[in-house]
Formats: C-alpha cells, structure tokens, sequence
C-alpha cells in the first residue's frame, strides 16, 4: 500500500513513509517521557513499573527503526543517503496542493 486515499478524516493522500515517519517520532517522545517519569518516580515499586515501560517503548522504538530501513525510508548509518531523501520529502511536501 503506498498510498491512502481521501478519507473521512480530510487528511488527503499520505504515504507509508510519513505514517512511518510520524509513528517513529512518536515512539521517540515516549522514550523521552517514560525516561523523565522513572527518574521522577516516588518509590522504588513506581520506578520498576516505569523502567519496565521505558524497556517496551524502546523495543518498539528499535521495532519502527528497523521496519523503515527495510523500506529505505530511514539511514541512520548513511547521512548522505538521509539527507537526499529529507530533501526528496520536503520537495514533495511544497508541491502538495493546498486544500
């Protein structure tokens, strides 16, 4: 599947590699927000728990990451090969009519 069409949303045509994109941002974030919960955790019980998630949500992060290498969606070993498909997306981006 390469592209969704129109839905009932409004969201237009959007590719697997932006959904790639922003679910692979989002499971960053959760990275970051389970990291900052278990140094703020109040007892040691909490902070077991939470580690626990932090440990899923970076296997998840790794799950994302290895999928859109698959798909040469994502070089996080070849900056020059990023930087032709980040200028490949915002090229796209600015030829996306407006709705």
């Amino acid at each position: 599947m390469n592209e969704v069409n129109q839905n009932m949303t409004g969201m237009g045509n959007i590719t697997d590699q932006v959904i790639a994109t922003d679910l692979l941002n989002s499971a960053k974030s959760g990275v970051k927000m389970h990291s900052v919960a278990a140094t703020e955790a109040a007892t040691p019980e909490l902070r077991a728990v939470l580690i626990e998630h932090l440990n899923n949500a970076i296997n998840f992060h790794e799950q994302v990451t290895n999928y859109m290498v698959s798909k040469g969606y994502y070089h996080p070993y070849n900056m020059n090969e990023q930087i032709n498909v980040d200028i490949t997306n915002a090229q796209t981006a600015l030829n996306l009519p407006m709705q």
